[in-house]
């Protein structure tokens, strides 16, 4: 391993529409996408809470939810994408 950072934290390569709003939101889903999988981890070892597990994710939840509100992704019906000019 040349980066230790990249085998605990890997980001995939984006593929979809490429916007500010969207790569930013990627990278907090990603984040999203992560540390849920730490927090279940946790959970099945035994070495956190069902309940504080649940509670937790749920908190990560409403961020990825607020943060995808706050870039307003999905939210310009109207705007043209790139795909259809």
């Amino acid at each position: 391993m040349t980066n230790r950072d990249e085998f605990f934290y890997p980001h995939s390569r984006y593929y979809g529409n490429i916007k500010p709003e969207n790569l930013v939101f990627n990278a907090n889903l990603q984040e999203f996408a992560q540390q849920v999988n730490y927090i279940c981890n946790l959970e099945t070892a035994g070495k956190v809470e069902p309940e504080a597990a649940y509670k937790q994710i749920k908190d990560l939840w409403h961020r990825l939810r607020r943060s995808k509100q706050e870039l307003a992704v999905g939210q310009h019906p109207f705007r043209r994408d790139d795909r259809e000019k």
